[in-house]
């Protein structure tokens, strides 16, 4: 099924709202066809490959780039420009890439032979491209590498129709205004970025971009300017709320909510929010998805802190099994991995998606996200999911980071162990009596480390496989 190009209908039917912002340069919708136009050009005339590898901060050059991808009919692959060389130039040989186009301020970060910078796209002197009418659902527009916290990264497809479905199932849970500007700070070769792009074309939408995240500057930006929504992870809410309390921020009246995804959180830090006036929904999503298909909507996140909200309105999801995996089913999910697919028929059950989280309901059909099936610890019959330990105890003072993982034990078959990280040494004693205030006992660790840092991925996720070699003997 083919629809209208997104920004030549914005352009006809806002062309002068504002698309996008960077804090010092603004185009609207009628403004970005030229520029869009150009870079496709350039585009077309480097590479006949049906996909291009962009890397790029969150900023105009970046932008433009990747939707003069779309405009030249070829699949943005985004690169995480934190990843090593090596894991680069996998994703790019896996994607059968001749073209990257980096970021000026990342030409460091990539050397190979196909790299082309978003200055020298911009100063190209190939014709302009005649932009495509229509799109066609069924077309990948996006590829983007899970995280591999537990192996290879694998190339999830996303096609212009998942990103509409995902945009609007959102839409219809928190609404769409006419004057919403959602800011951008979540890397955009991430799915929690990316998306707040692709529903900027779709809703006709503001977007204000954020190089990378600040708490103050992010704050101050939130207080100053029109920001309706902003899409953040726990880390980042933690980091504005601290600051927040610190120096009295005051929102502008215009702002709505922080769309909070990417991870569990504790109790605490939403109370304290909400304490502090940072309106916070929560919401649970994947990169297989194109971002949430579970979510709070903003009247009922201050009733049920904690969970994760209700299908949307195009998913469905069920609970199965003995430990209720997740499984779902939405028009949002991609349709496989780039040349694995074989691995995405294993995560099927029939024509259901098997998420690999675990979660329940509660009376009210609410949905509460208990942990990763696969980071499960079965110790003496129990089951015990590490990101509710983890949430509990990070809530000891001096606690920056916690991970909790299993460890075979000839007793009870696997023990949890904590893996701390403190500015000062930790009172594991202490530690210890604090969980078992707030845990039922089999649930809190026996054994901690303290160390520096923990392992993690170029995402930012704990890399929990390299922490039990380092608890196996402790």
């Amino acid at each position: 099924m083919e629809i209208p190009n997104w920004l030549l209908k914005q352009a006809s039917l806002n062309p002068n709202r504002v698309a996008v912002n960077d804090g010092t340069t603004a185009y609207t919708f009628a403004q970005l066809v030229p520029l869009v136009a150009h870079r496709a050009g350039q585009i077309q005339a480097q590479t006949d490959q049906p996909r291009v590898g962009v890397m790029t901060h969150n900023n105009l050059a970046g932008y433009l780039a990747a939707l003069g991808v779309l405009a030249a009919d070829k699949t943005i692959v985004w690169l995480n420009w934190r990843l090593a060389p090596e894991e680069l130039s996998r994703q790019i040989g896996d994607a059968g890439l001749d073209l990257v186009l980096v970021d000026d301020q990342l030409a460091d970060r990539y050397y190979g032979g196909h790299r082309v910078l978003c200055s020298e796209l911009t100063a190209g002197t190939a014709p302009a491209a005649v932009l495509t009418p229509t799109v066609d659902l069924d077309a990948v527009a996006s590829i983007m590498y899970t995280s591999g916290t537990t192996g290879q990264p694998k190339g999830v497809l996303q096609t212009y129709g998942n990103h509409l479905a995902s945009a609007i199932s959102s839409s219809l849970n928190l609404g769409v205004l006419p004057n919403d500007l959602w800011l951008c700070v979540a890397p955009i070769f991430h799915i929690s970025g990316f998306s707040i792009l692709m529903r900027g074309l779709i809703y006709g939408m503001g977007v204000r971009l954020v190089n990378h995240f600040d708490a103050q500057v992010v704050n101050q930006i939130l207080e100053d300017e029109p920001v309706t929504i902003i899409s953040a992870v726990p880390y980042m809410l933690k980091k504005m709320l601290e600051d927040v309390q610190a120096n009295d921020h005051c929102y502008s009246s215009a702002f709505r909510l922080v769309l909070l995804g990417g991870g569990t959180i504790d109790r605490a830090t939403l109370n304290a929010c909400e304490e502090s006036g940072l309106p916070v929904v929560q919401c649970y999503g994947m990169t297989e998805t194109c971002s949430q298909f579970v979510a709070l909507s903003a009247e009922e996140a201050p009733y049920h802190l904690g969970s994760v909200g209700k299908p949307l309105f195009t998913t469905q999801l069920r609970l199965v099994g003995e430990h209720h995996e997740i499984e779902i089913q939405t028009p949002a999910l991609t349709p496989g991995y780039l040349n694995q697919p074989a691995k995405f028929a294993a995560k099927h059950d029939g024509d259901w998606y098997r998420t690999g989280d675990v979660g329940h309901f509660d009376e009210d059909g609410f949905l509460y996200v208990d942990g990763r099936l696969d980071e499960m610890i079965i110790s003496g019959g129990e089951n015990i999911f590490p990101a509710e330990v983890e949430n509990v105890l990070r809530q000891y003072p001096g606690i920056q980071e916690i991970a909790v993982v299993g460890r075979n034990d000839q007793q009870w078959g696997a023990v949890p162990v904590a893996v701390v990280v403190s500015k000062q040494p930790v009172d594991f004693q202490q530690l210890e009596a604090f969980g078992r205030e707030h845990l039922a006992h089999y649930k809190v660790p026996k054994v901690y480390l303290q160390t520096d840092a923990l392992p993690k991925n170029a995402s930012g996720k704990v890399q929990k496989f390299r922490l039990q070699d380092l608890v196996a003997n402790a």
